[in-house]
């Protein structure tokens, strides 16, 4: 009896264990996203710790470290922690969304795709749907890559940040910090 389903699979070019579920590799992996102050200077900025899995039936979640974030600037990172993200009531942004498994798994080494993914990003105590153009790449027979084909807008005021922002710019002397921030993101998953 296993060998019906195992040849089913085989003939729709899935190999055993293919619907397996993935856990993200973080030191291949960035999320980044850009702070606009003064009305016309940009910085980027990252995350240094993101973690996550891709189940068997495709669906996506991750999570964003706040507390690694890394602006290049020690003092401002603690300001961003402590000011912002306020880390210590909420230490983590997650994400969450669904993924055709098995259009990835279809996938030839090297072979990619386009689409427009659904996802919902929990900051700040708040939820909201996002939508985000992606391109999947199968990279190896265990490995997938997600990218981001371009920024993600998010609006700080949308998660309940925007006394961050303006403590932000306060403490800096600024005379405008961006509300709206884009984020951009590589995800590298491997297959368990």
């Amino acid at each position: 009896m296993k060998k019906i389903p195992l040849l089913i699979m085989a003939l729709l070019g899935f190999a055993p264990g293919a619907f397996a579920d993935w856990t993200l590799l973080n030191d291949e992996s960035s999320l980044h996203y850009v702070s606009i102050k003064s009305t016309d200077i940009a910085e980027i900025n990252s995350f240094n710790k993101l973690s996550g899995t891709v189940t068997d039936q495709g669906v996506v979640s991750f999570d964003v470290h706040l507390a690694s974030v890394d602006t290049g600037v020690a003092i401002r990172d603690e300001r961003m922690q402590e000011m912002f993200f306020e880390v210590t009531q909420f230490a983590q942004a997650s994400v969450s969304g669904d993924v055709d498994l098995a259009r990835v798994t279809a996938l030839g080494i090297g072979e990619t795709y386009s689409d427009t993914i659904q996802l919902q990003l929990s900051l700040h105590g708040v939820t909201q749907d996002v939508s985000s153009h992606v391109q999947v790449t199968k990279l190896n027979a265990g490995k997938v890559l997600l990218t981001s084909l371009e920024p993600v807008i998010l609006n700080a005021a949308h998660y309940k940040l925007a006394q961050g922002v303006e403590a932000l710019r306060e403490i800096a002397g600024l005379p405008a910090v961006s509300p709206l921030v884009p984020v951009t993101y590589s995800l590298v998953f491997q297959q368990d």
